[in-house]
């Protein structure tokens, strides 16, 4: 007699399009983000956009976006994802307001965000600079009511001018990356915007033990994303004192596309509040717009969920590569 595991992963139907963008040439955290995005099976992944960090950012090279395509194809490797697109956004910032950085990986979200021939919602995973995001609303301006932008970035709602670091190398990363993209995305189009401020995704802390536990010995993937996170640590702890825990920011996204709750996608357990879409300042704080229609501004993050779903799923998938 034949019987059927029941809640099968492998039974679990796409509920929505995630296109990934992130600056993986930078910090280990996107590794963990996109390690964990490609174990998921709500969510279809049409392809994966490389994205530079900023110019003033240490490791900014002229060939950023290119390291981070090979980033991105060694986790899919060792994730058994074989079926993934990896696409070079651009390496440099917009050069103005009006006119597009042209990449392949732009032009490609013009063309899924124009799909007709699929019902599934197309969402936009932002870990990094808006650059793409924006050189393909400027290419294609009727893509902005036809995908929603998830965006980690953006300085503290309440933050004023008089607190602001003086050098923007200090100031909050992913919004100073491309500063023209971000005040396009903002001021200039009115594309859905879920938006996770700095001290949002900011509390999504791993301790070092916990990582050594949980993910270390949870096979060569896990091993691999451990050893990332430990790369970084190490290097940087050579002029700080980094402590028992690293931030993974990036992986927050996971929490807002694939996340959702058994009756709807909607990411139910992480808090948020709709506001009027504030104009986006040339420091990067907030001034007032009018007739903008509002954007999901995000206060907290289901951290447990988020975590305790990308340990249940490296067992998982560590357990099927010993059978």
């Amino acid at each position: 007699m034949t019987t059927t595991e029941p809640w099968s992963s492998d039974r679990i139907e796409a509920r929505s399009r995630v296109v990934i963008d992130n600056d993986f040439c930078g910090d280990p955290d996107c590794v963990v983000e996109i390690a964990h995005h490609l174990l998921c099976r709500s969510i279809e992944i049409p392809f994966v956009v490389s994205s530079a960090v900023g110019v003033h950012h240490p490791e900014w090279t002229d060939d950023c976006v290119t390291r981070g395509v090979g980033v991105v194809r060694e986790v899919a490797e060792l994730a058994d994802r074989d079926d993934v697109v990896v696409l070079e956004g651009s390496n440099l910032p917009m050069a103005d307001a009006s006119t597009p950085a042209v990449s392949a990986a732009a032009e490609a979200l013009v063309r899924e965000a124009m799909r007709d021939d699929t019902d599934l919602p197309l969402y936009v995973a932002c870990g990094g600079g808006l650059t793409t995001v924006a050189s393909a609303l400027l290419l294609e301006p009727r893509i902005a009511d036809r995908m929603t932008v998830i965006w980690l970035g953006g300085e503290k709602y309440d933050m004023t001018a008089d607190e602001l670091p003086p050098d923007v190398r200090w100031r909050e990363t992913n919004v100073n990356t491309d500063m023209t993209a971000s005040r396009v995305v903002f001021n200039d189009f009115q594309v859905p915007l879920w938006q996770m401020p700095q001290g949002v995704f900011s509390q999504a802390l791993m301790s070092r033990s916990e990582a050594w536990s949980r993910v270390r010995s949870r096979g060569a993937l896990g091993r691999h994303v451990f050893d990332q996170i430990g790369h970084r640590v190490d290097a940087w702890s050579r002029g700080l004192k980094m402590g028992e825990a690293y931030g993974l920011g990036d992986h927050t996204l996971v929490s807002l596309t694939a996340l959702g709750g058994p009756y709807s996608p909607e990411p139910y357990t992480s808090d948020y509040t709709d506001v009027p879409r504030p104009s986006l300042l040339e420091n990067g704080l907030y001034g007032e717009q009018s007739d903008a229609g509002t954007i999901r501004v995000y206060s907290s993050i289901d951290v447990r969920l988020l975590f305790e779903d990308f340990y249940g799923k490296l067992d998982e998938f560590a357990a099927t590569r010993e059978t």
